[in-house]
């Protein structure tokens, strides 16, 4: 008799989970955590987030991670099986987009620092649209998603999977406005990480 795979998880998860003695206790999460849709409540969240990180890979398997912001909401939910982001003017790279043309696997985590102190992860497969094109499939799509700004594409997911991050060891941020003036200055972006400078270090006296 042939057992079915389990309803999620990787190979490789499964693999550690049966040397390391830990499947009784991942099947729970599967069972109680883990669904293919997004519920009421995750819709509800991921509606209040502004920020969302990106993993992606290409088609070698080699991976980036990156980051996305806006407006609450900007992450669009489409319905529950299905959202948008969209992608504005950045440094024209276009890693994240780039690796979705080969592999078009997508994970997305949302964090919640300030309120609840919990996460989501939506795991799916990513597909990129024009504007125009996608708004004729989903006319719902918001049409001012960053005031000033208009997308040069979006990214829209088929969702596979979306379960919790649990909030233990999630740190707790205040919200602050940006620094102005003289507390605002610091190298351009791409000298930040590349620029030499003097670090000075405290005397021992």
């Amino acid at each position: 008799m042939t057992v079915p795979p389990p309803p999620f998880g990787s190979a490789g998860e499964h693999q550690l989970q049966q040397h390391l003695g830990t499947a009784d206790r991942a099947a729970r999460f599967y069972d109680q955590q883990v669904r293919r849709h997004l519920t009421p409540e995750m819709r509800d969240f991921i509606g209040r987030q502004s920020m969302v990180f990106l993993a992606t890979a290409d088609s070698h398997g080699e991976c980036d991670s990156s980051f996305r912001a806006g407006p609450p909401g900007f992450v669009h939910v489409i319905d529950s099986h299905t959202l948008a982001y969209p992608e504005f003017r950045g440094n024209g790279v276009m890693a994240s987009a780039g690796n979705m043309l080969e592999n078009p696997h997508l994970g997305m985590l949302f964090v919640d620092f300030t309120h609840h102190h919990v996460g989501l992860h939506i795991n799916g497969v990513a597909h990129l649209y024009g504007d125009y094109d996608l708004r004729s499939i989903h006319p719902g799509l918001p049409t001012d998603v960053a005031p000033g700004r208009s997308p040069e594409m979006w990214v829209h997911l088929t969702i596979e999977e979306a379960y919790i991050h649990c909030s233990k060891y999630i740190p707790h941020l205040e919200p602050a406005p940006r620094p102005a003036g003289r507390d605002a200055a610091r190298p351009k972006d791409s000298d930040y990480f590349t620029s030499p400078r003097t670090t000075h270090w405290p005397s021992h006296s």
